[in-house]
């Protein structure tokens, strides 16, 4: 079975669960990665005899296997990864945790215990056929831990890692060409765990060559790791102090790049602590403050790019505003034309600070010529993901979109003009605030409405989307109230039934499903050509743009947001989906597998996966799984009658329990007719109605007793032989189901899964958006109806009728109102 992300993914972290309790997330990972690292290359060493790592005698996971249960299996492990290391170069890299430690891992027995679960986790891991080209399963796994390890970490541990949905919009901003060759270079100054740079790379067709230092050198051993993880093993990873100490030099003066990008750490005190040489990096700009290192970053970054270099840098936002020595080089960068453009970012992205940041895009290219400065202010696209916010595929692509196209778009892009920026009234501060005004209008009250009625006509006009989508709308809800105003047509409990029953509203309806269907049509002999050569990353990337493209120019429909259906469905299973296929064929991933067993529960008793069909109980059950095609797509299609057939059993079923259910509701209370049938619990049971009743007759009971309790048997009678007969259809229609899967042609799996699974949940999804559209047109209108339904002279008269009726009452009970 080809392994699938998630079932890596869920493995990989129950492995850091084994080693929780004796250190922090910062400490295990170190533990984690080293397996995953010696288990992915003795896995492609197996595979290629060529592979990048060679795996010694004596180095390989087997190796590992092969030590579980031994008394001295912490020493022996770090014997086997040290000749892996020695091996390959990787001394300081790899072995740099210690597998026989006690503080951390425990001493004696629970040591070995707790490393042998941990090596038996990667053990049934096959990582042979994991990395087809473009699309590194492995190493989307490896960012998966790095990400968890970040989070768990706090702030002061997880500025190694990068945000991959970051990393990817920074490698789109740096302009890298399709014809871009390899020998073109990328620069990470302070790269953490690497996976920004990776990113960058990978944006490439050609792949890029790969330069960055890291500080710390244990986040320097990541970086290496993930390298070779991701095919990247030749990249030149330095340990040092970025501005203290630069490691890539030519001769005496900084080494220059292609293209650069970088997260370095915010705000830093102590950045010029030893430093001895500038390297020209502050000639002309002057000198950053000697509390706050941000722009000796990006000065550095600056110095390192080519004349032609580009270069994205996440920065906090005071870059962008804070005054004296920093405004002094901010003025000076501006001159010069080196900003191009400027991204504010959410707030709480990233694992080492919960402040907002931005990205500042460099280009030297064409640098005097530059008359403008292209900003956006994408601060409030996100969705919440546990204690962070996560940008979404939505957001992405717009950035994106946005920038590339230099698009100006209302409350969130613009190109500000130099002149702008440079006046009185800015003085070259570059809040983004100052420039776009991302604030959703004000929902202003109209007194004029209030004292008068009428709808504001601004209101209506507000909604000329609508408006434009369906034309004859407006006048079918509204008509003209005076000068400025209007007032529903219907009765506001209508709207919805007027908007969804309209033929505008039909036809745009049909529109939309018809433009999804034929983007998924004009596509389907790319799906069906999905095989082991496949690249996952460029198959969704010509999907989502494709339906973009086809949804950019519809009125009313946001094309990021049918977008965002699409990117949500891969990304929870239709990229599984896809593995599946690329690494057993269309006609193997079809095919039902036995459930395997997860473990075992006290008693020694095997725990299996959920299965989704099951002839049988115990152990002796035959338990199916069927990972791409379930059982409900096979029935839909094939067996329909049955599914119907069953479908009326079941009800009848349920029908049979509600009988039951208010027959004894009504009856099991106390005296009763049937308050002395029920069990131990106090509950009414068919036995306890049974037994009942045999000895009701035997005392001579009252007879409605002896009726009401023949009725129940007979309600439970009913329900069973329902029952029964529902379970009778349910195996038939199990077995004819599982038969059926033996019976699919190639074509026929492509089909179900092409058309009735992934085909109809993208369908579903627009489908979803389109709903959400008009239910907020529907609200909208709602809160307007009722906002002006009654005027102020409406609440005076009720006021004055109400007093009026208080005063009667009052004097009806002799009291004189006042």
């Amino acid at each position: 079975m080809a392994l699938k992300k998630s079932d890596l993914y869920s493995s990989l972290w129950a492995g850091a669960d084994e080693l929780r309790g004796g250190m922090d997330a910062s400490q295990y990972k170190d533990y984690v990665l080293t397996l995953l690292f010696v288990k992915y290359v003795s896995d492609k060493a197996k595979a290629d005899p060529y592979a990048d790592v060679e795996v010694p005698e004596g180095g390989s996971f087997n190796d590992l296997v092969a030590l579980k249960g031994k008394p001295d299996l912490g020493e022996q492990v770090n014997v086997a990864i040290r000749k892996l290391a020695d091996a390959n170069d990787l001394q300081g890299v790899i072995n740099n945790a210690d597998f026989d430690d006690p503080d951390k891992l425990g001493k004696g027995k629970e040591l070995v215990d707790r490393l042998t679960k941990l090596i038996g986790i990667f053990q049934d891991l096959d990582f042979t056929g994991s990395r087809a080209e473009g699309d590194d399963l492995l190493g989307d796994a490896y960012e998966y831990l790095m990400r968890h390890f970040a989070s768990e970490s706090g702030k002061s541990k997880g500025q190694f890692y990068t945000p991959a949905e970051v990393s990817r919009v920074m490698a789109a901003l740096i302009g890298i060409k399709p014809d871009t060759p390899k020998s073109a270079t990328v620069y990470d100054p302070t790269c953490g765990s690497g996976s920004l740079l990776l990113k960058v790379a990978d944006a490439a067709p050609n792949g890029l060559t790969i330069y960055g230092q890291e500080r710390d050198n244990a986040t320097r051993a990541l970086a290496v790791m993930n390298m070779h993880l991701h095919g990247s093993g030749t990249a030149e990873i330095r340990q040092g102090d970025t501005i203290t100490s630069p490691q890539f030099l030519r001769g005496s003066v900084l080494q220059t790049f292609d293209y650069l990008v970088a997260n370095p750490p915010f705000s830093v005190k102590s950045w010029n602590n030893g430093l001895e040489n500038e390297y020209g990096r502050f000639d002309g700009y002057g000198r950053p403050p000697e509390k706050n290192g941000d722009y000796a970053f990006l000065l550095h970054m600056l110095k390192s790019l080519k004349s032609t270099g580009k270069g994205a840098v996440i920065l906090p936002h005071g870059v962008l505003f804070r005054g004296n020595s920093e405004a002094t080089i901010r003025k000076e960068l501006i001159g010069r034309g080196y900003i191009k453009g400027i991204i504010g970012l959410p707030a709480n992205l990233f694992y080492g600070t919960g402040i907002p940041a931005c990205i500042i895009v460099l280009d030297k290219e064409n640098a005097q010529a530059r008359t403008g400065i292209f900003m956006i202010d994408a601060s409030k696209g996100f969705a919440k993901d546990g204690n962070k916010n996560r940008l979404r595929p939505r957001d992405m692509h717009q950035i994106i979109d946005a920038f590339a196209n230099q698009k100006e778009i209302e409350r969130y892009s613009r190109m500000v003009p130099l002149a702008e920026i440079a006046d009185l009234r800015n003085d070259y501060n570059l809040n983004i605030p100052r420039y776009i005004d991302g604030s959703e209008p004000e929902d202003i009250q109209d007194l004029h409405a209030h004292l008068n009625g009428g709808i504001p006509n601004r209101d209506l006009d507000a909604l000329q989307a609508y408006w434009d989508a369906f034309p004859s709308l407006r006048s079918t809800l509204f008509r003209p109230l005076r000068d400025g105003y209007s007032e529903l047509a219907i009765d506001k409990s209508h709207i919805q039934r007027t908007i969804t029953g309209s033929a505008e509203y039909q036809t745009f309806k049909t529109s939309s499903n018809g433009i999804v269907k034929h983007w998924w049509n004009i596509h389907e002999a790319l799906l069906q050509g999905i095989t082991r050569t496949t690249r996952p990353a460029d198959l969704i990337a010509e999907l989502g743009d494709a339906l973009l493209d086809a949804f950019r120019l519809r009125p009313l429909i946001d094309e990021y947001g049918v977008y965002e259906q699409l990117m949500s469905y891969w990304n929870d299973v239709m990229h599984d989906d896809v593995a599946l296929i690329m690494g057993e064929g269309w006609d193997g991933a079809a095919k039902p597998r036995a459930a395997r067993i997860l473990g075992y529960d006290r008693n020694k008793k095997p725990k299996y996966e959920t299965a989704h069909i099951t002839f049988g109980t115990g152990v002796k059950a035959q338990r199916w799984v069927m990972d791409l095609v379930s059982p409900e797509l096979i029935v839909a299609r094939y067996f329909a009658k049955e599914q119907a057939e069953l479908d009326a059993l079941e009800a009848g079923v349920e029908t049979a329990g509600q009988a039951i259910e208010e027959y004894v509701e009504e009856h099991a209370v106390e005296e009763g007719l049937l308050f002395d049938a029920t069990d131990d619990d106090g509950k009414v049971t068919n036995k306890a109605v049974a037994d009942r009743l045999k000895a009701a007759r035997a005392e001579g009971a009252d007879g409605d007793e002896i009726k009401a309790l023949v009725h129940v048997v007979g309600l439970f009678k009913r329900e069973t032989a329902a029952k029964k007969a529902a379970k009778e259809v349910r195996l038939k229609l199990d077995q004819l189901t599982l038969k059926r899967y033996a019976q699919l042609t190639t074509a026929d799996i492509q089909r179900l899964v092409i058309d009735d699974k992934w085909g109809a949940r993208v369908v579903a999804g627009v489908q979803a958006e389109r709903a959400a559209l008009i239910q907020k047109l529907v609200q909208r209108l709602n809160v307007l109806g009722a906002r002006y339904e009654q005027t102020v002279g409406d609440l005076d008269a009720e006021v004055e009728a109400l007093s009026v009726k208080v005063t009667a009452h009052l004097a009806a009970m002799g009291v004189e109102a006042r």
